[in-house]
């Protein structure tokens, strides 16, 4: 008994539309591998499901920007604005002066040499060299910031030291000045006085009743 024919029509379900949805992208994209392989031919298929997510399949043997530059060439549909094909070939022509960099790079280091002309060599040895120049002045450059500040750094030790040691001399003077019975100089006139000029009798009328 043959299985009954399935109405197409979207599926109300949720649960059961999402089963459906993977077991025919599933053999969809089996589908397509089989045929690119027994077939030898290019097939590419890209597939959205309700919620955005994408799956897509390839032949081994082409690139999908391959397949659509392939598709608008014989379809004569214009997939690309002006806008997004002048952005290609910028995105080219980046790509090819990156690698031009490239090879001047391992040339710099002293790689793949050994293709190069002996003249294509006379600018690799002057930038070189050049570069040496630049490197060597700059090592200069710091070597002298270097002096200038160790020549900063001493005087300012200096300068430390003999305030340092103007301060130590002005203690042991304080400190001798002491030990002979001098007040310091740097004291205010009441602490030079003498003790006894500091003492206050207790009883102020003590003098009257003698």
């Amino acid at each position: 008994m043959g299985r009954g024919k399935i109405e197409i029509k979207r599926i109300e379900n949720s649960t059961n539309r999402q089963v459906t949805f993977s077991k025919r992208r599933n053999g969809i994209i089996k589908k397509a591998r089989e045929i690119s392989v027994l077939c030898d031919s290019q097939v590419s298929v890209v597939i959205f499901s309700s919620s955005g997510k994408m799956s897509e399949y390839c032949s081994s043997s082409a690139t999908l920007s391959h397949m659509l530059e392939r598709y608008q060439h014989n379809s004569g549909k214009k997939l690309w604005d002006a806008r997004h094909e002048n952005l290609s070939a910028e995105i080219d022509r980046i790509k090819k002066e990156n690698d031009n960099m490239q090879i001047e790079l391992r040339h710099l280091k002293g790689e793949d040499l050994n293709s190069l002309h002996p003249k294509e060599l006379i600018p690799i040895e002057d930038a070189l060299q050049n570069g040496l120049i630049g490197v060597r002045d700059k090592q200069m450059e710091y070597l002298k910031k270097l002096k200038k500040n160790e020549r900063l750094l001493e005087e300012e030790n200096k300068h430390l030291t003999y305030l340092l040691r103007h301060q130590e001399l002005a203690m042991d003077a304080n400190v001798r000045e002491l030990e002979l019975g001098y007040p310091p100089k740097d004291r205010d006139f009441a602490s030079q006085m003498p003790l006894a000029f500091h003492v206050q009798p207790i009883q102020p009328n003590l003098q009257e009743n003698n």
